[in-house]
């Protein structure tokens, strides 16, 4: 029989790829959604016909424990968050609920539907849960790159909700025996990003600028530097942690920075666009604590796991202006409408 895999946040970015990776791998896959009501669900169902939805939500333990006994998956990935960082300090608390107590409710779905009410030696046989753990549970990095032994230090309350989430999946993992694994993934972005990530504020203003629709670009600060990679191939990384030998975590990244000016100059280009004449730095669009430096190590995924990124810095900033030049000459509003490049 094919193995059953359970995704929340399956109409957010990754959600979307790792459906389609799991789909390609011969396996049913379920979503875990709120409601139907969800303007994001037609998409889902328009790009990935063969995922079935199942209701549930990450601030109900209830549904969670229904959706799990409905499903009976092999394996469950937990993308489901409030993942816009400023949103975080507006929302800290609604953030706290979602991105860190959804950890524990969904890891206690999980332990009562497999009747785990003691330690266990070992996890053969169980559901194997997957934590999307997050490089902003760095935030003020002691040290550079970073692993998976790094100390976190996280500056927004997403990054406060990740971290707890974290200790909580090692926690479930070594007090149940449960196969339960993080993965610390650093920036990962895609044409299907959100509008209010700057990646892709940067690549639709791009677009924008482009075709006529707009003439300037409001940015904030250009100087800080992230670990950006390709979604499609971060979510690989998800599935390849769930089928290792033992539980482990895994930091993914590129191991190579770039700031958010080299960002802005390499999606200008793409356009043949002089960035200087059409970007304005805003003070106010600083974030309250800054995190100015991420970068990854990604020595063990890819000496345990074999795993590589595969899409170039440059060759996913221009696939993502490709993309949204498209998708705005085609007379979509990206902000308003929940249509996919």
């Amino acid at each position: 029989m094919a193995k059953r895999a359970l995704v929340t946040g399956i109409t957010g970015q990754d959600g979307s790829y790792l459906a389609e990776h799991l789909l390609s791998e011969g396996y049913d896959v379920w979503g875990l959604v709120r409601g139907q009501a969800n303007p994001r669900v037609s998409r889902v169902r328009k790009l990935l016909q063969d995922v079935q939805l199942v209701r549930g939500d990450l601030l109900d333990q209830g549904s969670l424990i229904s959706a799990v006994e409905k499903v009976r998956p092999d394996e469950v990935y937990n993308l489901g968050a409030i993942s816009f960082v400023p949103m975080s300090w507006e929302q800290a608390e609604l953030t706290a609920e979602v991105t860190g107590m959804g950890v524990l409710r969904m890891l206690e779905a999980i332990r009562v539907c497999s009747g785990i009410t003691a330690s266990r030696g070992s996890a053969a046989g169980q559901i194997r849960f997957y934590q999307a753990s997050s490089s902003e549970m760095f935030g003020q990095v002691r040290e550079t790159p970073q692993t998976e032994s790094t100390p976190f230090h996280p500056r927004s309350p997403y990054g406060v909700a990740k971290a707890y989430g974290h200790f909580l999946t090692q926690n479930y993992r070594e007090s149940y025996g449960m196969f339960a694994v993080s993965g610390i993934l650093f920036n990962h972005e895609s044409p299907r990003r959100g509008a209010e990530f700057v990646t892709r504020k940067v690549t639709l203003g791009v677009a924008r600028i482009k075709l006529g629709l707009a003439t300037e670009l409001r940015l904030g600060n250009l100087e800080a530097r992230r670990d950006w990679g390709y979604a499609g191939d971060y979510v690989r990384a998800m599935h390849l942690m769930l089928g290792a030998g033992d539980p482990e975590d895994y930091v993914i990244g590129t191991g190579r920075t770039r700031s958010v000016r080299e960002l802005v100059e390499a999606a200008f280009t793409a356009a043949g666009l002089d960035w200087e004449q059409h970007v304005v730095c805003d003070q106010n669009l600083h974030r309250p604590a800054e995190v100015d430096l991420l970068c990854a190590d990604p020595k063990k995924a890819r000496t345990q796991l074999g795993w590589e990124p595969t899409v170039s810095f440059e060759e996913l900033v221009a696939m993502m202006v490709e993309a949204d030049l498209r998708l705005l000459a085609d007379g979509h509003d990206p902000d308003h409408d929940s249509s996919w490049p």
